[in-house]
C-alpha cells in the first residue's frame, strides 16, 4: 500500500491546528452542509441525518488524530489509502464551515487563489484563512499522490 509522509514545520502548523480544532468542535453537533433530504418519511430522514453526522464526526476524529503526540514529536503526518478518503471529507467539512462562519468577509476569488488582502482582515480571519489554505493543500496532496479507492 502506498504511503505518503508529509513533514511539517511545527511552529507554522500549531496555530492552524487551533483554528481547525475549533471548527471541528463546532461541527460536532451539526453537519457542515445541510443535506437535501428527499421526500421520505421523517423518521427515515432523521436517521439518515444522524448517520451523516456520525460519519462526519468519525472523519473529523481521523483528521485530528493526524496531529497527536507523534506529530508533535516528529512533525510528520502519515497519509495512506486507509485514511485518505476520511481526511478528504473532514478537510472539506472544516473548510466549508470556515467559509460559512469565519471567512464570510473573504471573497471567493481570494479563497480560490490563496491570496487574501491582509490589511483588511482580523487576526482570527487570517488564522482561519491560513488553516483553510493548509487543509486545501493537504487535500491536493492526497488527490495527487494517493488513490482513496486503492483498497477497493
Amino acid at each position: 500500500m502506498k504511503r505518503v509522509e508529509v513533514k511539517l514545520n511545527l511552529e507554522a502548523v500549531a496555530p492552524l491546528l487551533d483554528a481547525i480544532k475549533a471548527a471541528a468542535d463546532e461541527l460536532q453537533p451539526t453537519l457542515a452542509v445541510t443535506p437535501q433530504v428527499p421526500d421520505l418519511e421523517e423518521e427515515f430522514a432523521e436517521d439518515w441525518r444522524q448517520e451523516l453526522l456520525q460519519n462526519q464526526r468519525s472523519d473529523l476524529d481521523i483528521l485530528l488524530s493526524l496531529f497527536g503526540t507523534d506529530f508533535f514529536i516528529t512533525g510528520v503526518v502519515p497519509l495512506d489509502a486507509t485514511n485518505s478518503e476520511p481526511i478528504l471529507r473532514a478537510c472539506s467539512a472544516v473548510r466549508l464551515w470556515m467559509r460559512a462562519h469565519s471567512l464570510t468577509a473573504v471573497s471567493d476569488e481570494a479563497l480560490e487563489t490563496g491570496q487574501m488582502p491582509l490589511l483588511e482582515t482580523t487576526e482570527g480571519q487570517r488564522r482561519a484563512f491560513a488553516a483553510y489554505v493548509f487543509l486545501g493543500t493537504l487535500q491536493e496532496l492526497i488527490v495527487q499522490h494517493l488513490d482513496p479507492t486503492e483498497l477497493e
